[in-house]
């Protein structure tokens, strides 16, 4: 029980760093991923039934999600259409996409083929015990990918995606194009997000094209878990860091409602109901202690 949550969160903490991207660094609701999460899932199961080399599927699946959130940034800055409507627009587009992707059908197994994870769990059976071999494969992987975001924002370009998303004007100011970074940023997150989309797909044993419902919530509650829990920094890598944890916590959450709603009668109809209590819980929280903040420092100001 305890590995498998793990296990789902850090699969899904690859989909939290692409939200963090879009929501916390470039200031941007982008509901694209509601849209490129099963695309990644769709391209990475039509590739592994063509006979793709598996890591090149997984490349192909970044890719796709690299492309979705181009085109959101593109939508958003040459049509002058408003970001949450840029983002609805091409997640609405992605259903049919997807379903294309899919052979015309909403739900492809992968059931007994060969996948990353399954030539994973062969090759280190008998290095690591069977029940740790996923929850060992997939830190290293997520950490990786965090790894490789800290370095990234800590490049000039980098920087100045961050840059831009706390004040555009200063980033125009220096002569910067922001409509380039907003496309860069958008769509290193929706490639992140499909990328996290392609694992689940396996972890799962299937790819269907209603896997993103909602995970834009989901992406959002792991972010704000994170930062409540974790004491708030400017530095990137402990950023990344809570993002991650915030996902594992939140899928903890969700695993016990999953398994264990049944005690309050709960249904697994009722999980987007708890997401959406989750979030105003931790809304309310956040402004709680933002005012306790400012009060204490009102009154050591005073005297």
């Amino acid at each position: 029980m305890i590995e498998g949550i793990f296990v789902e969160g850090l699969i899904y903490g690859i989909m939290v760093l692409g939200v963090f991207i879009s929501f916390r660094i470039l200031d941007f609701p982008d509901l694209t991923v509601d849209g490129s999460f099963p695309l990644g899932a769709a391209l990475m199961a039509q590739c592994i039934l063509m006979g793709v080399n598996l890591w090149l599927a997984l490349l192909i699946a970044f890719a796709g999600g690299v492309v979705a959130g181009v085109i959101t940034s593109l939508i958003h800055n040459h049509l002058k259409v408003p970001n949450l409507l840029a983002g609805i627009l091409t997640m609405t587009m992605l259903y049919s996409v997807n379903i294309r992707i899919l052979g015309n059908r909403a739900n492809v197994p992968l059931l007994n083929q060969e996948t990353i994870l399954s030539q994973v769990t062969t090759r280190l059976t008998g290095i690591v015990p069977d029940e740790y071999i996923l929850l060992v494969f997939f830190v290293v992987v997520t950490l990786a990918i965090k790894v490789l975001l800290d370095l990234f924002f800590r490049t000039d370009l980098g920087m100045t995606i961050g840059a831009m998303g706390n004040n555009e004007q200063m980033v125009i100011s220096q002569g910067v194009n922001p409509k380039t970074l907003k496309s860069i940023g958008l769509g290193l997150s929706n490639g992140l997000v499909a990328l996290s989309g392609a694992f689940a797909a396996q972890y799962l044993g299937f790819a269907d094209v209603g896997l993103g419902q909602g995970i834009i919530i989901s992406g959002l509650a792991s972010v704000m878990i994170g930062e409540f829990l974790i004491m708030k920094s400017n530095r990137i890598g402990v950023l990344t860091l809570c993002a991650v944890l915030g996902s594992i916590c939140f899928y903890a959450v969700m695993y016990v409602g999953r398994y264990y709603g049944y005690v309050i009668n709960m249904t697994p109809n009722d999980l987007n109901l708890i997401k959406g209590i989750l979030i105003i819980v931790l809304l309310v929280l956040t402004q709680s202690r933002k005012l306790k903040k400012f009060a204490l420092k009102a009154v050591v100001k005073n005297d």
